[in-house]
């Protein structure tokens, strides 16, 4: 039995742009294989989703009741 990494939680709420992409970025330079990365984020990061495809990451993004949104990113063979 392998024990599932742990996510790396990347809590930007209430932070004002670039930061939450930029330690988002950091974050993902250090993800290993099969590790995941989930942004917590008050709105949507659009931009986010254009460079997560163009260097080989796939995200799904949720969104609660209170408008929050939880980006969760992987890498796109994992």
């Amino acid at each position: 039995m392998t024990d599932a990494l742990p996510p790396v939680i990347v809590d930007a709420r209430g932070l004002m742009p670039p930061e939450p992409l930029n330690l988002t970025l950091e974050a993902l330079d250090t993800l290993p294989p099969g590790g995941e990365v989930i942004l917590l984020i008050y709105r949507e990061p659009t931009p986010l989703y254009d460079i997560l495809r163009r260097n080989g990451y796939t995200h799904r993004t949720e969104m609660n009741s209170d408008g929050e949104f939880a980006i969760h990113i992987r890498h796109a063979a994992a």
